[in-house]
């Protein structure tokens, strides 16, 4: 008797799921920001550039202001 593989199984089980609904929706990566997402990365960049990235000898890693003036986290 043949056994039928995890994917086999999965896209059996769910057969009438996608035939229902549909298959998932794919969209290419390569498409033009929209303006939102142009500010939105804006302001996510100029968030990461006030903090700095600390190693431990442990070799972990931790997040602290770059302001040396804020002992807040440290």
């Amino acid at each position: 008797m043949h056994d039928d593989s995890f994917v086999e199984k999965f896209m059996r089980a769910t057969g009438k799921l996608r035939a229902v609904f549909g298959p998932a929706n794919s969209s290419s990566l390569d498409h033009e920001m929209t303006e939102e997402n142009k500010r939105l990365l804006a302001r996510q960049q100029v968030d990461a550039q006030q903090w700095q990235t600390v190693r431990r000898p442990d070799g972990s890693t931790y997040l602290v202001p770059k302001d040396t003036d804020d002992q807040s986290l440290r």
